[in-house]
C-alpha cells in the first residue's frame, strides 16, 4: 500500500488531541468514584455525546458500509437495529437502572437479587463479552493503518492499546467521558464531509459512468491481490489472468475463462488481472448481481429469519453491553439518564445516514473489494478511486482519522467498563486497583488481535450483541420489571443463553473448515438463543420462588418511583442529585457540584 502522508498527519492529530483531553481531565480525577463513575456528575448532553462516541465502533464506521456493499438493502437493518436498541433502553432500562444505585452490571445483579454467586457469574461473562467486543476494535485499527500505509496491522492495534490505556489509567471514567464526547463529533465530521464531497464529484460527472441496474463491472484494467483464500463465483462469464494458485493448481500468467455460475478457489498470495469491462466475481454466497442487491429479502425465508434474528440481537443486545450500561450510572438522576438516551437516538440516527451512502458508492466504484471479500476497507479506498491525487488522499485521511477515533472511543469505554468490574469484584476497589485492572484487561485482547485473522467486523460485533442479548438482556428486563425473578433463574438464563451462543460460534467455526454445513442461523443465532434464555429465566424463577428477595417491593419502588420522591440513593449511601438538568455545565470546583439557579 502506498504511503498516505495526510493519513499519518490526521492520525497524529487525533492521537495528540485524545492524549491532551485525557491528560487535562485526569487532573480532576483522584478518587474511586471519579475513576468508576465520574462522580455521577455527567449531565445529559455530554453523556449523550459520550454514549454515542462509545457506541459508534469499528462496526459502525467500517463494517456497516462494507456489509451494504456486499449485501445491499438487507444490510440496512443493521443501522436500524443499532439505533432501535437505544429506543429499548429509553423505554425499559435507562432510568430504573440509574435509580438502582449500582456501580456496575454485576453490582446491579447483587443489589436486585442478593446473590454473590450471581455477581461472580456476571463478572465472568462481562470480562468475556468485553474481550470479545474489544477484539474487532483492535483488528479494525490494524486494518485501517495497513490500508493507508505500508505497515503491519499489529502496529495499529498497538497504537490504540497504548493511547487508550494511558487515558484510562490517568483519569478513568472522568477522563474518558470528555474524550468520548469530543470523539463523537470528530467521527460525525469525518464521515459526513467526505460523503458530501464525493456526492458532488459524482453529480458533476467527473468519474466514469456506471449503472446500478447492471452487475458490478471493472471500469478499467484492474489487478487484485488475494490475501486470504477465497471461493469466487459470478453470474456471467469471466476472463482473468492469474499468478499463484487457482483451484489447487499452480499458475503463472495463465488466462482463464470462468463460465457463469461456477465456483473457483483462489489461494492466498495469488494475483488476479481483470480487463476492463469484465463482470466482477464475488465471494460465493454474496450478491453477484445488483438485482438481488437492490431487492429486500431476496434470500427468501432463510434471509427473513436471519434479519429477524439480527434485529433481536441489536435491539436487546444494546441493553446488555457493559460499556453502554456503565454510562447510565454516571448520570446524576434517572431523569437525566432518560434524557441522555433520547439525545443518543438523535445523534446515532444522524450518523448512520452516511455509512449507507458510502457503502452503495463503494459497490459501484471499488468493486475489486468484492473479489477478496475485504469490504471493511471500502470507505477508506473510495475517495482515491473517485478523486485520484492529493484531493482523494486528503478525503481518505479524514476518513482514516474518523475510523481511528472510532477504535479509540469504543476501546476506551470497553476498557473502563471491564476495569471497573475487575477492580470492584476481584480487587479491593481502590484507584490503584482500577489501574492494575486496566493494564491486565488490555493484554489478552491485544494478543488475540495479533494471532486471530480479522473477520467481517459488523458480523463479529453482531455476535457480541447476540451474547449480550442472550445473557444480560433477560436479567435486566426481568430484574427491572418482574418481581418474580430469583437469582437461580437469572443464573440459569445467563448460563443457558451464553452457552448456546458460544456453542453456535464454535460450530460455525468448525463448519467453515469442514464444508460449510452449518445452517445460517448459526451465524446469527439470536432468534433461538434470546427466547430460550427468557424462557429459562421465567421457568426456573417460577420453580425457585422461595429464593425471591424479601425486599423486592422496596427495590422495585426505588427503581420506578420518580426521582423527586427521593426513594433511592446511590450504593455508597449518598443522595443523588435529582433536580433539574441544566445541561453539561456542572460546577466541579472543590470537588462539589453546585447548580446555577
Amino acid at each position: 500500500m502506498d504511503l498516505n502522508p495526510w493519513a499519518i498527519a490526521t492520525i497524529a492529530v487525533v492521537a495528540a488531541v485524545t492524549f491532551y483531553l485525557g491528560f487535562h481531565s485526569s487532573r480532576l480525577a483522584n478518587t474511586t468514584p471519579d475513576f468508576l463513575l465520574a462522580r455521577r456528575l455527567v449531565r445529559s448532553r455530554r453523556n449523550a455525546a459520550a454514549l454515542a462516541g462509545d457506541y459508534l465502533s469499528a462496526s459502525s464506521f467500517l463494517g456497516i458500509a462494507g456489509l451494504i456493499m456486499q449485501s445491499g438493502v438487507d444490510a440496512l437493518w443493521y443501522s436500524v437495529g443499532c439505533v432501535a436498541g437505544y429506543l429499548a433502553l429509553l423505554l425499559f432500562v435507562a432510568a430504573p437502572l440509574r435509580r438502582s444505585g449500582a456501580y456496575t452490571l454485576p453490582d446491579f445483579a447483587e443489589i436486585r437479587l442478593g446473590s454473590m454467586g450471581l455477581r461472580r457469574l456476571c463478572t465472568a461473562f462481562t470480562v468475556f463479552l468485553v474481550a470479545f467486543y474489544l477484539l474487532p476494535q483492535l483488528q479494525g485499527a490494524g486494518l485501517t493503518l495497513a490500508t493507508v500505509m505500508p505497515v503491519p496491522s499489529w502496529l495499529g492495534e498497538a497504537v490504540v492499546v497504548v493511547l487508550v490505556t494511558i487515558n484510562v489509567l490517568g483519569g478513568g471514567m472522568r477522563a474518558v467521558t470528555v474524550v468520548q464526547a469530543f470523539q463523537y463529533w470528530v467521527k460525525l465530521f469525518a464521515i459526513a464531509a467526505p460523503t458530501f464531497v464525493l456526492i458532488a464529484v459524482i453529480a458533476q460527472g467527473n468519474v466514469p459512468s456506471t449503472s446500478v441496474s447492471a452487475p458490478p463491472m471493472f471500469s478499467r484494467d484492474t489487478t487484485v491481490s488475494v490475501h486470504t483464500t477465497v471461493e469466487l463465483s459470478a453470474g456471467a462469464p469471466v476472463r482473468v489472468r492469474a499468478h499463484g494458485t487457482v483451484d489447487d493448481a499452480a499458475v503463472d500468467g495463465t488466462t482463464f475463462f470462468w463460465p457463469a455460475n461456477t465456483s473457483h478457489t483462489v489461494d492466498a498470495g495469488t494475483t488476479l488481472d481483470f480487463p476492463a469491462g469484465t463482470v466482477v466475481p464475488v465471494v460465493t454466497g454474496e450478491a453477484r448481481d445488483n438485482g438481488p442487491w437492490l431487492t429486500p429479502e431476496s434470500g427468501g425465508t432463510t434471509g427473513l429469519l436471519g434479519t429477524y434474528s439480527m434485529l433481536i440481537a441489536l435491539c436487546l443486545g444494546a441493553m446488555g453491553l457493559p460499556h453502554v450500561l456503565v454510562r447510565f450510572y454516571t448520570n446524576p438522576s434517572g431523569r437525566s439518564a432518560r434524557r441522555s438516551t433520547l439525545h443518543v437516538l438523535l445523534l446515532l440516527g444522524l450518523f448512520y445516514l452516511f455509512p449507507t451512502i458510502l457503502g452503495a458508492m463503494s459497490r459501484l466504484y471499488v468493486p475489486e473489494l468484492l473479489v477478496t471479500g475485504q469490504t471493511n476497507a471500502s470507505i477508506l479506498l473510495l475517495p482515491q478511486k473517485l478523486l485520484p491525487g492529493a484531493a482523494g488522499q486528503i478525503l481518505g485521511a479524514i476518513l482514516v482519522a474518523g475510523a481511528f477515533t472510532a477504535f479509540l472511543s469504543t476501546s476506551s469505554g470497553l476498557l473502563t467498563a471491564v476495569a471497573g468490574v475487575l477492580s470492584t469484584d476481584l480487587l479491593p476497589g481502590r484507584v490503584r486497583d482500577f489501574r492494575w485492572a486496566t493494564v491486565l484487561s488490555c493484554l489478552v485482547p491485544m494478543a488475540l488481535a495479533i494471532v486471530l485473522p480479522a473477520e467481517n467486523l459488523a458480523l463479529t460485533i453482531g455476535l457480541a450483541f447476540t451474547l449480550a442479548a442472550s445473557t444480560f438482556g433477560p436479567v435486566l428486563l426481568a430484574g427491572i420489571w418482574w418481581r418474580g425473578l430469583t437469582w437461580v433463574g437469572a443464573a440459569a438464563g445467563i448460563v443457558v443463553g451464553g452457552g448456546l451462543v458460544i456453542a453456535a460460534l464454535v460450530l460455525n467455526v468448525i463448519s467453515q473448515f469442514t464444508g460449510r454445513w452449518a445452517p445460517p442461523l448459526l451465524v446469527q443465532p439470536a432468534l433461538i438463543t434470546v427466547p430460550t434464555a427468557f424462557l429459562v429465566v421465567f421457568l426456573v424463577s417460577k420453580a425457585t420462588a422461595r429464593h425471591r428477595p424479601r425486599d423486592v417491593n422496596r427495590l422495585l419502588l426505588r427503581m420506578h418511583a420518580p426521582d423527586t420522591l427521593g426513594f433511592f440513593q446511590d450504593r455508597d449511601g449518598t443522595e443523588p442529585d435529582s433536580g433539574p438538568d441544566p445541561g453539561d455545565r456542572p460546577n466541579l470546583a472543590n470537588g462539589k457540584h453546585s447548580r446555577s439557579t
